[in-house]
């Protein structure tokens, strides 16, 4: 089977669990599709084990051939940035900008070495001497916020406007800053460079802010075009033209496109909207949008899920994956805390602020795609393959991100909606 043909067959399954859901589990979407996909492929193994396997083998063939870290971070991710970015209500956004880009940028990188050195410790205890600066890009990979899983349940849950903005704005930022630190790393480790503190911050820098100013001249072209179109169809084209070769552009010129998409998003969604579309072009413009966004999702969810049957599962590295579940978890808390403690001398915020940034910090296909990027062979520990170790120990966080966490989140933030309403009244 093709890969072309593999992933049209993967839509349909994803729109069969989402249809069914909706009458049955009555799940959050992205949950329901993980969930069941992660259920598929323990079935689909059982079956290989008793039966000989013949239609897992394939189906594993076909999960390998599709290249996952190509696909998300080359491909998909641009589409799913534009589209979170679009819905982005840039006033609110503005009078949060401090608190987004703190912690878009500094609790990103105050995880990434928590965990590093969490996870060397750990690690260290139990046997598995990594060097530290390889556990500093797990620390890189894991964590940014994957915003294709926050922003489905966030949206679903209709979270009040001043955590909304919070959780969307810096889930965005932050994976594109997250992919910038991580390739970072990720160049020190594998490109024999000698690391200098000079070289880190120029590559941090060409990689962030070039991205975000590559991400302004695409806004820029985009919204003169549609301002002098008076064709619907070309002006939703003209969009569709961003994340696509604008995306794809970005790449080639080595910066960060992800960073392009969301303040070409943003700009496109608050301002090009409002002076470029009619009445009836932003409601086609939103439902477009809507509908790549649900597709998209659904066919990244069911991807992450049968991934299982790919990987090499062994008990101990997902009792190491389980291991790095509340160092994660710890590190995102302190992360988030600790910003905080300067904000509220000046704000005052949801009490429920810290709590629905820590536990609805979810991770997704983002990390995945990060961990299975790393090269094979590169570093073999207690006879593993440090690229094996990572995806594993990655797969195992994410699913218990999307799943335990996205199941769990929900009842703080009704707390917070409750509390808002009681406070108005």
């Amino acid at each position: 089977m093709n890969a072309w043909y593999f992933l049209c067959l993967l839509s349909v399954v994803a729109i069969f669990i989402a249809f069914t859901n909706q009458y049955v589990l009555k799940l959050q979407t992205t949950i329901a599709i993980t969930t069941g996909s992660v259920v598929i492929s323990l079935l689909l193994m059982v079956l290989a084990s008793v039966s000989g396997g013949g239609i897992t083998a394939s189906i594993a063939q076909a999960v390998d051939g599709l290249n996952f870290n190509m696909l998300l971070l080359k491909g998909m991710l641009g589409f799913l940035l534009f589209a979170g970015a679009l819905e982005i209500d840039l006033h609110l956004l503005r009078n949060q900008r401090w608190e987004i880009a703190i912690m878009a940028l500094g609790s990103t990188l105050i995880s990434t070495i928590i965990i590093g050195y969490f996870s060397y410790w750990a690690l260290a205890l139990c046997g598995w001497d990594l060097p530290l600066i390889y556990c500093m890009l797990f620390g890189a990979l894991i964590s940014p916020t994957d915003p294709i899983a926050v922003l489905a349940i966030i949206k679903k849950m209709n979270a009040p406007d001043k955590i909304s903005v919070q959780v969307e704005g810096e889930s965005l930022f932050n994976d594109g800053v997250g992919l910038v630190v991580f390739s970072t790393i990720f160049a020190l480790i594998f490109t024999g460079q000698e690391p200098t503190f000079t070289g880190v911050v120029e590559l941090f820098l060409v990689d962030a802010v070039g991205g975000i100013l590559f991400g302004v001249v695409l806004a820029l072209v985009a919204h003169w075009l549609i301002c002098r179109s008076n064709d619907s169809s070309i002006e939703l084209l003209i969009t569709l033209c961003i994340p696509s070769a604008g995306y794809a552009l970005a790449n080639l010129l080595d910066i960060s496109g992800p960073l392009a998409m969301v303040v070409s998003g943003i700009f496109i969604g608050n301002v090009t909207r409002t002076v470029g579309f009619s009445e009836h072009s932003q409601q086609t413009l939103s439902h477009f949008w809507h509908t790549v966004d649900a597709f998209l999702n659904s066919l990244l969810f069911i991807l992450i899920g049968l991934l299982l049957v790919v990987l090499p599962v062994t008990w101990t590295e997902a009792a190491l994956g389980l291991l790095m579940v509340p160092l994660v978890l710890l590190a995102r808390f302190i992360s988030v805390s600790l910003p905080y403690l300067g904000f509220r001398r000046f704000r005052t915020y949801d009490a429920h602020s810290i709590k629905i940034l820590t536990w609805g910090g979810l991770r997704g296909g983002l990390a995945l795609a990060m961990a299975a990027s790393i090269p094979h062979g590169k570093l073999i520990i207690n006879g593993v393959d440090y690229h094996t170790l990572m995806v594993m120990m990655t797969y195992v966080v994410v699913i218990f991100s999307i799943v335990v966490q996205g199941m769990t989140i929900s009842p703080i933030i009704e707390r917070s909606i409750e509390e808002g309403k009681n406070g108005q009244a």
